[in-house]
């Protein structure tokens, strides 16, 4: 029988491992604070000079050593010395599983605890089966079993996700009649909440005669996990109003998570004061969770002071306090706490170069990168992702594929939806729209912003049957179009003027779609009817929408005019342009060309100087690109690159081609300014 073994070999295995005592590192000669794997003993006084240079044990090396003087000493014949030992091979960080086992095995009659130790190691070293299998085995065998052995059983079976075998424990544990025991309710409830079964778990919660923290901790984390964040505040506001029980440290980690997931700035509020309130401990964990929340919803100021007057901080706090300001836009400070982190991860890194690369700076988060693979550190999928959107900003075509190549081909990284978007948005913006198709048709699995990328791609490249019909199929699939699709959809019907499939997408937004057309979707159509001279069409429009037209709407209708020769409707345009961003140079630049492509020099003056006396200057032209793995980064009227003069040289006889098949209003647009002038040629 498994449990009826003899010792037969048992003194052998033990024996070949012996060394003399005195061989025993000296560091054993002293005490200190117990290991993790010991803490069940922390109750238990040990006298045994070797039993306590056990529980000081730090490698399977000096283990043996102990083992060996166990052997000697005869202790190795009495259950508790072998408990131990069996307790650091499994519970350890420093242990050895299959030693565990194998000292297990020759073990004749392993008692509860034992076996109790075996199931729990097993589920550490992530072989839940192996533990499931000796549970098994102590059921078939009657082994009389304590709380903890079903405790360890179920968190075995929740790494397997065996929800069947997890009702079967549940069935064993009332035929035996540990269902009302807290402990094993407690283990109850976790196995169903990790599951994601809330219903069990709840019904478990329901029917616990006694809840105590850990019970209502572990139902509001089981609706934190599933994106449940209101009925897991909900079960916490009961858990303050209809019992005694305190919430403890884990209890306030969940509930900002919950409120982290609903962005409640004051709800959060409210929670950092139920944590003075009840005077929960300030650990590092709780402090950053409440960093985290504080990050998450927006108030900068608050998680700063928190930052400042934490004890002690890890890396999660710093990369915290890089993420918040990165994502509202405040690369200096971000940069400012990314530079003074005294360790850095690769979450660290990845916030940096999101944050450059979310604020178009994709230079910088590409260089970001190039260094984070210098310093050893390897990537993942929060950093690819990224990175792409970087290449996809600044058109390094050949990163882009060295990351596809090197990451994906190889499988050093797993693919997921996230990187084939990624991936596609960054190919079809590199003008690589046959590759992105490629990726898109290949990807096993799609969600929306798959349909989208492939659409915006196609509408980028001017394909605008291949973005309708993709578009149809996405219908017929039942995927149901949001804000983007219809931004990609009405872009393609701009530029293939389309004005009839345009308006009858447009038109369909809100009540077929459920959607509110967005200032952008008016900006597309506006670009649309402005682009094959539906000037009057595109102003009404604007009159139309139900918000304040914006810069985009205004900025449309400002090019339609340009490329129509509207130059009174143009002005009209330009004017509140001027008054929604008169820091703006782009506008005043357009004005110009519209007013010197219909010969109004004395207006292209005005133009000028407008700008003089608002002290606006023409923002240099300002290029990115990438030859042969080189980055090469070009201004308007800047010499600095070595091979300027070549540059320029090849760049006049392009005018000069220009000029000769006809471009004389160009030319004369660009002589229309002083050569010092503040707005130089458009072109």
């Amino acid at each position: 029988m498994f449990f009826q073994k003899k010792f037969g070999l048992f003194p052998l295995l033990l024996n070949s491992c012996y060394i003399s005592l005195h061989h025993i590192s000296p560091k054993f000669q002293l005490l200190s604070t117990l290991p993790r794997w010991n803490t069940s003993t922390n109750n238990v006084t040990i006298t045994n000079p070797v039993l306590l240079l056990m529980e000081q044990c730090s490698s399977m090396a000096e283990l043996k050593q102990i083992q060996a003087h166990m052997t000697r000493k005869g202790l190795i014949f009495h259950v508790f010395p072998v408990s131990r030992i069996i307790a650091f091979c499994a519970l350890s960080n420093y242990g050895d599983m299959s030693y565990a086992r194998l000292v297990f095995d020759f073990i004749p009659n392993p008692n509860v605890y034992i076996c109790n130790t075996m199931i729990r190691g097993y589920s550490k070293a992530d072989r839940p089966l192996m533990g499931i299998s000796l549970f098994c085995k102590m059921v078939k065998e009657k082994v009389e079993m304590d709380e903890r052995s079903f405790v360890f059983a179920l968190k075995g079976i929740g790494k397997i996700s065996g929800i069947g075998w997890g009702r079967g424990v549940h069935c064993r544990i009332c035929k035996v009649g540990f269902d009302s025991s807290v402990l094993v309710q407690n283990g109850l409830l976790q196995f169903y909440a990790d599951s994601g079964c809330l219903s069990c778990a709840h019904q478990v919660f329901d029917e616990s005669p006694m809840k105590d923290v850990v019970t209502w901790t572990a139902m509001i984390g089981g609706y934190v996990q599933r994106n449940d964040p209101d009925e897991a505040l909900m079960l916490f506001e009961m858990m303050i109003m209809s019992s005694e029980t305190v919430p403890n440290e884990i209890t306030m980690i969940t509930v900002l998570s919950a409120c982290t997931l609903k962005g409640y700035l004051n709800l959060g509020r409210r929670m950092h004061c139920f944590i003075e309130k009840f005077n929960v401990s300030h650990t590092l964990n709780l402090m950053n969770a409440l960093l985290d929340m504080y990050v998450k919803c927006g108030c900068l100021t608050t998680a700063r002071r928190i930052f400042e007057e934490m004890e002690g901080k890890d890396v999660f706090s710093w990369t915290s306090m890089v993420n918040g300001y990165a994502k509202h836009g405040d690369l200096e400070m971000a940069w400012k706490f990314f530079h003074e982190m005294p360790v850095k991860n690769v979450v660290s890194w990845n916030a940096m170069i999101a944050g450059c690369a979310r604020n178009n700076q994709p230079k910088e988060a590409l260089e970001l990168f190039q260094d984070m693979l210098k310093g050893g550190l390897i990537p993942i999928e929060a950093t690819l992702v990224p990175v792409l959107s970087a290449c996809a900003q600044s058109g390094c075509l050949e990163l882009g594929k060295w990351i596809h190549e090197h990451f994906l081909y190889q499988k050093q990284i797993e693919f997921s939806a996230s990187l084939g978007n990624a991936l596609i948005d960054m190919y079809a913006k590199c003008g690589r729209i046959d590759i992105a198709e490629q990726l898109y048709n290949d990807m096993p699995n799609r969600d929306l912003v798959s349909w989208n990328s492939m659409i915006v791609g196609y509408a980028d490249h001017g394909n605008a049957n291949k973005a309708l019909i993709l578009f149809d199929k996405m219908k017929d699939q039942g995927i149901k179009p949001d804000d983007i699709t219809f931004i990609g959809i009405l872009s393609a019907c701009s530029h293939a003027g389309l004005v009839a499939e345009g308006q009858k997408h447009f038109s369909s937004m809100q009540p077929t779609f459920g959607l509110e057309p967005k200032s952008e979707h008016y900006a597309c159509m506006i670009d649309l009817l402005g682009r094959v001279g539906l000037i009057r069409e595109a102003y009404d429009m604007i009159g139309n929408m139900t918000m304040e037209p914006d810069e985009a709407a205004w900025g449309a209708l400002l090019n339609a005019c340009r490329m129509h020769g509207y130059a009174d409707l143009g002005k009209i345009a330009a004017d509140k342009l001027i008054n929604l961003n008169p820091e703006d140079s782009g506008t005043y630049v357009l004005l110009a060309n519209l007013c010197s492509k219909e010969k109004r020099w004395a207006d292209v003056r005005n133009v000028r100087s407008m700008m003089r006396h608002k002290g606006v200057k023409k923002t240099p032209g300002h290029s990115f690109i990438e030859v042969e793995g080189d980055y090469h980064e070009f201004s308007a009227a800047n010499d600095s690159h070595p091979r300027s003069k070549d540059i320029y040289k090849i760049l006049n006889e392009i005018y000069a081609i220009s000029f000769l098949e006809g471009a004389a209003s160009s030319y004369q647009s660009i002589h229309c300014f002083e050569k010092d002038d503040t707005i130089p040629f458009n072109g």
